[in-house]
């Protein structure tokens, strides 16, 4: 892989070059990291602090988050902007490529010149979530992309991992949820920046803002004094209603972070994502050791039959790792 060449064509914008590099990130085949190693040395942001603005946009499975997204987008690009989303979906069981088809939710962003829809499959791991995104990100701020939208499938342990590799992590919620400390669990409220109540439009829109101002209450309780502040937004995605508003307050946040504190944030992510990395490589060296395949069928048949238990086969597996000598080799 010529892998300069493809740098040279993310540098320009080339939409077929940053969908080929997403790829090569993304994959595990040990062929492919050390050109992906090589590519995202180069790609990496200079001293001049963070630029592009990273959103990570969460909310229960039906409360339209692409409807949000392809507004907030189309208002983005509108507005001048270059806007990347990377949409975490489940990894498909089979092929191990994403389930969930966004652009065919998003059609219109899609066919935006300025913006690029991506799928990224969790390839079935949180270290997965990290490393496949995150790089996805590096690759488009590289070729200009100055806002990153990162949609998460759900509310789960992928948010808090998504939440962690974001400047400002935005949770869309709905009204008629219940109580919302009971709809909506504590660690969220904690994860949230900015929190909006969408489809909030027609006959809805009362019942919108009665659940904003529950949130917002709820939030009080969760929230130190001396903290940012979580607003509590309605907005309609399906109309475009407030849709400006929540990107206000988005950018508000990042205000309050300031650069020095924007910076301080970014670099613990990163030493955040270098443990997941390493986690992410670990696994991978598991997997593929001779020693432990060697033994993989015998733990399977066993724990399968009942014969060991999971503890022991997993002192087995490890055991077997264990056994290289010094040149690494089993």
């Amino acid at each position: 892989m010529d892998v300069a060449a493809l740098i040279d064509g993310i540098r320009e914008g080339r939409r077929a070059q940053v969908a080929r590099a997403i790829t090569l990130v993304e994959s595990t085949a040990p062929r492919h990291r050390a050109a992906a190693r090589e590519l995202l040395t180069e790609l990496a942001p200079g001293a001049d602090g963070p630029t592009a603005v990273r959103v990570g946009i969460s909310g229960v499975p039906g409360v339209g988050k692409s409807t949000f997204i392809e507004a907030l987008g189309g208002q983005l690009t509108a507005g001048g902007h270059k806007v990347g989303v990377l949409a975490v979906d489940p990894s498909s069981v089979r092929t191990g490529g994403s389930v969930l088809g966004d652009k065919t939710r998003m059609a219109e962003l899609s066919a935006d010149p300025n913006a690029f829809i991506r799928p990224s499959p969790s390839a079935g791991t949180l270290g997965g979530v990290a490393r496949a995104t995150s790089q996805a990100m590096t690759v488009l701020e590289a070729a200009g992309y100055d806002v990153v939208l990162v949609e998460t499938v759900g509310v789960g342990q992928s948010e808090v991992t998504v939440a962690g590799m974001v400047d400002t992590f935005l949770f869309l919620t709905l009204a008629r949820t219940g109580d919302q400390l009971q709809g909506i669990k504590k660690g969220i409220l904690e994860l949230a920046d900015v929190i909006a109540v969408n489809k909030a439009d027609g006959d809805r829109e009362g019942e919108a803002r009665a659940a904003a101002r529950e949130l917002a209450g709820a939030l009080r309780m969760v929230r130190g004094h001396d903290e940012w502040a979580t607003p509590v937004v309605t907005c309609s995605g399906l109309t475009g209603t407030r849709v400006d508003e929540v990107w206000a307050q988005v950018l508000a946040h990042r205000e309050h972070l300031g650069d020095a504190g924007l910076t301080r944030k970014r670099a613990r992510q990163q030493l955040d994502f270098t443990w997941a990395l390493v986690r992410d490589e670990l696994d991978q060296r598991l997997r593929h050791d001779p020693g432990v395949r060697a033994v993989q069928e015998e733990v399977r048949e066993a724990v399968l039959s009942g014969d060991l238990s999971a503890p022991l086969a997993a002192d087995r597996i490890l055991a077997a790792y264990d056994s290289r000598d010094g040149s690494g080799q089993s």
